[in-house]
Formats: C-alpha cells, structure tokens, sequence
C-alpha cells in the first residue's frame, strides 16, 4: 500500500521515485526495499509526507479505502 500510494505522489509532483528520495536524502536501496513491499521508518514516513503535504496516514493508507478520501 505504502508503494502505491508514493508513486501516485510522485507522478503527480512530476518527479520521479529516485529524485524524490535523493532530494529527502534516502537510500536508493530504500526504493527496491518498498517495491518489494517493506515500509519505511518511521522517521522516513514523516518526511515523505511533508515533503508531499500528506498525512502518514495517508501514505498507509488502503488505495480503496472509503474512509480515506
């Protein structure tokens, strides 16, 4: 869930995964890690979600989840 949701961040700020991870200074392994389904740190995830103006909540969050929106 968390891959998913970061991409859709990604792609709509324009940028790609590995551009996104390098300006936040996170490991490119970081990236193959998530893929695979691994989430982040959560120290990590609180980064992520302020650089995108998102909650951590959100970046966990079910793609279908109703409530979520």
């Amino acid at each position: 869930m968390f891959w998913k949701n970061f991409l859709k961040l990604c792609e709509g700020a324009g940028k790609s995964p590995t551009a996104i991870t390098s300006e936040l200074n996170i490991s490119r392994g970081s990236i193959t890690n998530w893929k695979k389904g691994s989430e982040p740190q959560p120290m990590t995830l609180k980064k992520i979600a302020d650089y995108f103006c998102v909650t951590v909540e959100y970046l966990l969050r079910e793609e279908d989840d109703p409530q979520s929106e």
